[in-house]
């Protein structure tokens, strides 16, 4: 087995405090884009949820059929994410964002015309086109914070971007339960959310694509963190759809089961805000997996008896406040865990076959989970204790990364380290950091990159011009 090693291969003069990357304030309104999107879209997949009730009788159908407004979202996440993979690697966010803002702007009225006319198909269609525009700007923000953001703010950019998908189902399930009282409130609720503005993207400068998907699918820790990452997304995604349902049996109301759902992702959010900073400045990854992995088991073990209590719905509020400050707290430090430990793989492969298991499989949950809960009305005991043994069986796996599998690789966090050393953020080193961080031609396949020399000594490989800053200085990159 071949371990990448970083040695210095000249004498080495180097400034003091040198940055990664020469960073750009426009850095943010790329960032605000995703921001928007991933709301925009999480709101769309969840606008039906938290009111299944109303919506069931505005339609004339049943609630196991307007369950299929999101499964059925969750399952065109799988079919356009191939595409998604092709247009992270060769275009960039750029492309992904403006294919996002068409789909969402084409559904979304459909989906309004539909939901007007009460014609529950066309409706349906809307949400599908909907769906395949969600993994353009879910899958986009490792992509993006490996472009623009240095190593010291790229778990918290990812962190931003990532985690307003929840935020958008937050708002959803909030503002949709207070804003629907009655079946004719739907068609309205439905135009609010369709004309919720996007923005145009930013401008974007692409380095190359980086390694291929061979790579990544013959390592091991890859799949060890793929099993449980698919399996809490795919339990979170079916009980934020049927949270409703769930807590009708026990005479809730939906506006009650709104607030749950609200405070499952709200409380995530401000987990996040503390611990991915923290991230960013410790590289704890894997430590943190394994604090917060066996407390989002534990919740839905927790989640099974919460409804049911005698002291009403605080116990229900209590656990989704713990498994929504769990989840989202360790949602943004497993995306950059993966692409840490995948380097030099391009940055949204990994995250977006993730995505991909969790929206599958949680289109699967919520099939299963409806049906074990017996159709409209009936109790979710049988579906929760399903939801709580998954949650359970997939704790080892992270458990035992760097025991099966070999020793744990930190490649970018490495090489980030050496370009630390060697970059002093004069115009065009943000370019030359990314050929050494494998971008370029000449950092694979074992060769050696010189970088620089004095007075215009030119060095190999592709960024052999970087010398003409008169410091003299060099790496070597070998695997």
């Amino acid at each position: 087995m071949h371990h990448e090693s970083v040695t210095t291969a000249l004498p080495v003069e180097l400034p003091p405090s040198a940055p990664v990357y020469r960073v750009y304030k426009r850095r943010f309104w790329g960032l605000g884009q995703l921001v928007l999107l991933n709301i925009v879209v999480s709101w769309d997949w969840l606008t039906f949820s938290s009111i299944s009730t109303t919506t069931a009788q505005y339609f004339g159908v049943s609630e196991s059929a307007v369950n299929w407004m999101s499964t059925g979202y969750l399952f065109a996440f799988c079919v356009s994410s191939p595409i998604v993979i092709i247009t992270l690697n060769k275009g960039g966010p750029k492309p992904a964002i403006i294919t996002t803002s068409a789909l969402l702007l084409i559904g979304n009225w459909i989906r309004y015309g539909g939901t007007r006319a009460g014609n529950f198909g066309v409706a349906m269609f809307g949400q599908i086109l909907i769906g395949l525009a969600q993994p353009f700007c879910l899958s986009a923000p490792t992509r993006y914070s490996d472009l623009w953001f240095s190593d010291q703010g790229r778990t918290s950019a990812t962190a931003v971007a990532t985690l307003a998908n929840p935020l958008g189902a937050a708002l959803g399930e909030l503002i949709d339960g207070f804003w629907v009282t009655e079946p004719g409130d739907v068609p309205g609720m439905v135009l609010g959310v369709t004309i919720i503005p996007l923005l145009h993207p930013p401008p974007l400068h692409l380095p190359p694509p980086l390694s291929s998907l061979s790579h990544l699918l013959h390592t091991p820790t890859f799949h060890l963190i793929l099993l449980p990452f698919t399996v809490y997304v795919a339990l979170f995604n079916s009980i934020s759809t049927l949270l409703n349902q769930i807590l009708s049996p026990h005479h809730f109301t939906e506006t009650q089961s709104g607030i749950a759902g609200g405070l499952l992702i709200l409380t995530g959010l401000l987990s996040s805000a503390v611990i991915s900073p923290l991230t960013d400045r410790y590289k704890q990854y894997l430590l943190t997996i394994r604090l917060l992995v066996p407390v989002i088991a534990a919740s839905y073990i927790a989640l099974i008896y919460a409804p049911a209590s005698t002291a009403g719905i605080w116990p229900t509020y209590v656990v989704c406040a713990v498994l929504g400050a769990s989840s989202f707290g360790l949602l943004p430090v497993v995306l950059e865990f993966l692409v840490e430990v995948m380097y030099p793989v391009e940055p949204g492969v990994g995250s977006t076959l993730c995505w991909v298991g969790g929206q599958l499989f949680g289109g699967v949950f919520v099939v299963v989970m409806d049906a074990l809960g017996g159709g409209d009305g009936g109790s979710m005991h049988r579906a929760l204790v399903f939801a709580a043994a998954l949650a359970v069986v997939v704790v080892p796996a992270p458990l035992v990364i760097g025991v099966v599998g070999g020793r744990v690789r930190r490649g970018r966090v490495d090489v980030d380290g050496v370009v630390d050393r060697v970059v002093d953020g004069r115009e065009g080193d943000r370019e030359r950091a990314i050929e050494l961080r494998g971008g370029g031609g000449g950092g694979r396949g074992g060769e050696e990159i010189q970088l620089g020399g004095r007075g215009g000594e030119s060095g190999s490989g592709s960024a052999g011009d970087a010398g003409k800053g008169g410091v003299r200085w060099g790496v070597a990159w070998r695997k």
